[in-house]
């Protein structure tokens, strides 16, 4: 059997693609640098939502030339379904050939439905559907929520292991970033994953993905395809066994371009080279009948095609824009990110990839359930029970994949308010207690809290909302239980606050010994 290039130049691609969007998801130790980020603008979701339309042109054409080669190389949660299948597929030899798959026919009316759904509901402001189907996404909360804490279990009992012999290379990490619903909506998906993947090989690509779908309009006519060479082919059916989108029909002899993933398994199990990945210049479909089409058929497959191209493609651009003015009127906001500009420029542009999540040093972000709405599920939000926001961090700015955490300076960051701290006078120990405490005002990063006369020697804190940015230090450090003292609420839109005026000490020249 001849050596198949392609597939082992694929197999490499996808290894190399997976294991550096999977460290860079586990990595607690923040080892590899934030501009990593940038590889993942190469998702297709992310690259529409951010806006970048040269990457988005570009996985089009790429489809369109070479097939869903996204699906098979670059896509996460396409290689994720990849391992499963080849971890559990029984090998295929002479007596377990029933074990394979087998052609079936494509799910189009549902596919394409689906696709139509996704793409009307998220114009009218509801992306939920779109979140809980976007192949990266789903990966992103699968390696957050959980590979990394198992990487975190892993380094916390070699850190133990380490320590009782006086050993400190490696240090106990805390999870605290996972919530009940982050955790629920990410054993789903690795679930869904893998019982569609060993049953059905990539029917979650051609069936739920909205990507696939997408890309499936552009791969049904792609330049390059596999098709069989029929004086070589003998009928055998390894190829269609063999296929995990099973779109091969070895008896018509016919390959469903919509739904090949190019995976080029087929051609591996190929032992008489009867099916061959090559140049074919047209535009009709190869699952249409094998006699020739007619040039009135090609045409018209071809206006066909460059029509549902071309309104895809300037669809595109609109989504965005289009669901920020459906947005309604909220009865309540989270505290967002700093740089995510509103809740409903956020809630449009974040795929609750949970990137941000494990990339924040403080571990301040958490996804949210259902206290904000459906719209709002799994996304994430600011909670100071147990850290606050440091004050010159931008991690999280910075590896935002679809820029719905817009980049910020440190200088823009330091000015920016999320929120304005609020002070309730009669929970403070203060007030009730009437002892003296001060750790909010101690633990302003802008000196927007600060101590004010109250009763004979006892202090009360004020809150100056003109340079307050919500950094939430002060709750954070309030002794008051269950509810704090003095607490943080979210602006609906985020502003520019003046930067503090620090008091500077005046230096004083000293003479002799400065008695």
């Amino acid at each position: 059997m001849k050596r198949n290039y392609l597939k082992e130049t694929r197999v490499v691609l996808a290894i190399l693609v997976f294991l550096s969007v999977t460290l860079f998801f586990v990595d607690s130790w923040h080892l590899l640098p934030d501009s990593f980020h940038a590889f993942l603008h190469w998702q297709f979701v992310p690259a529409v939502l951010a806006g970048m339309w040269s990457i988005v042109v570009a996985l089009l054409l790429l489809a369109f030339v070479f097939g869903r080669v996204y699906c098979s190389v670059i896509c996460p949660a396409g290689i994720l379904q990849d391992i499963f299948i080849r971890l559990t597929r029984r090998r295929r030899t002479k007596h377990k050939r029933k074990y394979g798959f087998r052609y079936r026919k494509a799910y189009n009316l549902f596919r394409y439905a689906l696709l139509a759904i996704v793409i009307v509901t998220f114009l009218w402001g509801i992306n939920g559907l779109l979140v809980l189907l976007d192949p990266y996404s789903n990966y992103g909360r699968i390696a957050s929520n959980l590979f990394r804490p198992v990487v975190i279990w892993i380094n916390n009992g070699l850190a133990a292991g380490l320590a009782s012999v006086n050993n400190y290379t490696l240090y106990h990490i805390t999870v605290r970033y996972i919530t009940v619903g982050s955790l629920a909506a990410s054993v789903a998906a690795f679930v869904l994953f893998a019982a569609m993947s060993v049953l059905r090989g990539r029917l979650f690509c051609n069936t739920l993905c909205p990507v696939g779908a997408v890309l499936s309009i552009f791969s049904r006519y792609s330049l390059f395809r596999i098709s069989f060479d029929k004086t070589a082919c003998n009928s055998c059916g390894n190829c269609e066994r063999t296929c995990k989108a099973e779109c091969i029909d070895s008896r018509e002899q016919t390959v469903d371009g919509s739904r090949c993933i190019a995976c080029f398994d087929c051609i591996s199990s190929c032992k008489k080279g009867g099916l061959q990945y090559r140049f074919i210049p047209t535009y009709h479909s190869t699952q249409e009948a094998k006699a020739p089409a007619s040039p009135a058929v090609t045409e018209t497959s071809r206006r066909t095609f460059l029509a549902a191209g071309g309104a895809l493609l300037g669809t595109l651009p609109l989504l965005p824009a289009w669901a920020r003015s459906k947005r309604g009127a909220v009865r309540h906001e989270p505290v967002i990110p700093p740089g995510a500009v509103s809740k409903e420029r956020f809630t449009d542009l974040c795929t609750a990839c949970h990137l941000c999540v494990v990339k924040c040093p403080n571990q301040v972000l958490k996804p949210a359930g259902l206290e904000y709405g459906w719209e709002y599920m799994l996304k994430p939000h600011v909670v100071y029970d147990r850290a606050y926001c440091n004050y010159e961090c931008t991690v999280c700015s910075e590896v935002c994949p679809t820029s719905a955490i817009r980049p910020l300076t440190v200088e823009e960051k330091m000015t920016t308010q999320v929120g304005i701290a609020h002070f309730e006078k009669d929970l403070c120990v203060v007030y009730n207690a009437g002892t003296d405490c001060g750790a909010c005002s101690e633990h302003c990063s802008t000196q927007a809290v600060r101590m004010v006369p109250y009763k004979g020697s006892l202090r009360i804190p004020v809150v100056d909302p003109s340079i307050c940015i919500g950094c939430g230090g002060c709750e954070y450090i309030c002794p008051v239980r269950p509810a704090r003292a003095i607490h943080v609420v979210a602006n609906a839109v985020q502003q520019r606050v003046r930067k503090p005026e620090y008091e500077q000490v005046e230096e004083k020249q000293v003479d002799d010994f400065g008695f």
